[in-house]
C-alpha cells in the first residue's frame, strides 16, 4: 500500500476519534453555561431547568414557610384563609413589619392618636399610661428606628365561634434612644448615638369574616 493512503487512513481514524470525544464532552453539563439568549422573535427564552407542576392539594406553602406543616398554628392560619380567601400570611407579615416601626416610634414619641385604630382599648390605656406619666415628670423621648432584625410567628390561634383569628409574632427590632429632661434637654437615660437591641412579643387580632382589612394589636410582651 502507497505511503500516502496510509498516511490518509491514520489521520481519518485520527480525526473520527476525536469527534467521538467532542460528541461525549458536549453531551455532559459541568455547570458553566451561560443563560439561553432570548429569541429575536421576543418570545420567552426557552429554559434548561425541569419543570415542577404545583400539586393540587399540596402543602400551602404561603402558611409553611412560616410555621411547621400539621401544627396547631398551621391549622389556625389554613382557617383564617378559608374563612378570607383574600388573607395571606406573606402579606400579614409584611404589614405588621409595617406595623411594629409605626406603633413603636408613635409610642415613643408620645402621639398615640396617630395609631389609634390599630391599638385595641387596653393596650391603648397601657401606653397611654406611661406616655402620661413622661409628661407629668417633665420627660421627652429622642429615638430612632434602624430596622428591624427579625419577625417570626410564634403562635396562630383561630375562635371557629367568633372567626376571630389572633398571631403572636416576635420582633426583635434596632433602634437609638434617648430620655430628656423636656426644660433643659439634658439626657437622663439612653445614648442618642447608640443602637440598641429591642425585643418584643405583640398579639394582632382580627374577626376573619369583617369587612375591615385591619389587624389590632391586642396584647405586648417581651
Amino acid at each position: 500500500m502507497e505511503p500516502a493512503v496510509i498516511q490518509l487512513l491514520i489521520l481519518a481514524g485520527i480525526a473520527v476519534f476525536l469527534i467521538l470525544r467532542l460528541r461525549a464532552v458536549l453531551g455532559s453539563r459541568d455547570g458553566f453555561e451561560q443563560n439561553p439568549l432570548p429569541r429575536q422573535d421576543g418570545a420567552e427564552p426557552i429554559s434548561s431547568k425541569p419543570r415542577f407542576e404545583v400539586i393540587e392539594g399540596g402543602p400551602d406553602t404561603d402558611i409553611t414557610d412560616h410555621v411547621p406543616e400539621g401544627s396547631d398554628s398551621a391549622k389556625a392560619l389554613s382557617r383564617m384563609k378559608a374563612v378570607d380567601p383574600t388573607f395571606s400570611v406573606d402579606e400579614f407579615l409584611q404589614g405588621a413589619r409595617g406595623a411594629y416601626e409605626m406603633i413603636l416610634m408613635a409610642f415613643e414619641s408620645s402621639d398615640l392618636d396617630s395609631v389609634l385604630p390599630f391599638l385595641s382599648r387596653d393596650v391603648f390605656n397601657s401606653f397611654d399610661e406611661v406616655v402620661q406619666i413622661r409628661e407629668r415628670e417633665g420627660l421627652l423621648v429622642e429615638a430612632t428606628f434602624v430596622g428591624l432584625r427579625e419577625l417570626e410567628i410564634v403562635e396562630a390561634v383561630f375562635d371557629e365561634d367568633t372567626t376571630e383569628g389572633e398571631i403572636t409574632i416576635k420582633f426583635v427590632g434596632e433602634l437609638t434612644s434617648a430620655v430628656r429632661k423636656a426644660e433643659t434637654g439634658e439626657i437622663v437615660d439612653g445614648d442618642p448615638n447608640a443602637i440598641k437591641r429591642q425585643k418584643d412579643v405583640w398579639t394582632f387580632a382580627r374577626e376573619m369574616n369583617s369587612d375591615s382589612p385591619n389587624w389590632k394589636l391586642v396584647a405586648t410582651g417581651e
